[in-house]
């Protein structure tokens, strides 16, 4: 399964506080792949430990337990997702672009991240259909923080008149959101042989489409 490394989104201020941060990305990027490949509930501390080569003592001095572990996770992981679709419409914003271009670009960026971080993504869409966790009012707020950024860009548009005014913003927002997930997905398990540029072309004009109503 292909995994890349997570990178941290704060920057540690000393030797001591980036050893840690190192560490911590060490036992993110272990425990997402052994939780892909095996489940939550078969993956074990020792295990964790072992893949990340770091003492099993290492894993309880970052982590309370392996549900704080893989809590952190989630908020790291969809905290990263966030950032992106949050620098590619403040980027468009900055080159005077619009904001159908702007929701054009999240969902590219939205792909980029999921094409970078496959494993992550599974376990974030598999989690979100799970009622029964103890993470998952965290899960709640930072998926929230995801739609919101979208949000944000959705009723921008519809006060400069770009977008129709009838729009439902909330669900449009999470529509978008699902659809890059879903569909992303897809490709990567049923249609590997496409580019990411033929999926975001597709989506692409999925959106200009139905969203805009532009041709």
């Amino acid at each position: 399964m292909r995994i890349s490394a997570m990178e941290s989104s704060s920057t540690g201020t000393g030797t001591g506080s980036g050893r840690r941060q190192a560490t911590r990305q060490k036992l993110y990027e272990a425990a997402v792949t052994l939780i892909a490949e095996q489940g939550f509930s078969a993956t074990t501390v020792d295990e964790i430990a072992e893949r990340a080569g770091v003492a099993k003592g290492t894993v309880y001095y970052n982590f309370a337990s392996k549900t704080d572990l893989f809590e952190e996770l989630l908020r790291h992981g969809v905290g990263l997702l966030t950032e992106s679709l949050r620098t590619a419409a403040q980027e468009t914003e900055a080159r005077g672009g619009t904001r159908v271009e702007a929701l054009d670009a999240m969902i590219r960026a939205g792909l980029v991240f999921i094409d970078r971080y496959p494993a992550f993504t599974q376990l974030y869409v598999a989690e979100l259909w799970r009622t029964n966790r103890a993470w998952q009012s965290t899960l709640m707020v930072v998926r929230r923080e995801a739609v919101a950024v979208v949000e944000t860009v959705l009723r921008e548009g519809v006060e400069r008149g770009e977008l129709s005014p009838e729009i439902d913003v909330p669900l449009t927002a999470a529509a978008m959101v699902g659809m890059v997930l879903v569909a992303a997905l897809d490709w990567q398990s049923f249609q590997s042989e496409r580019s990411l540029d033929d999926v975001h072309s597709a989506l692409s004009l999925l959106l200009r489409g139905r969203v805009s109503g532009s041709r």
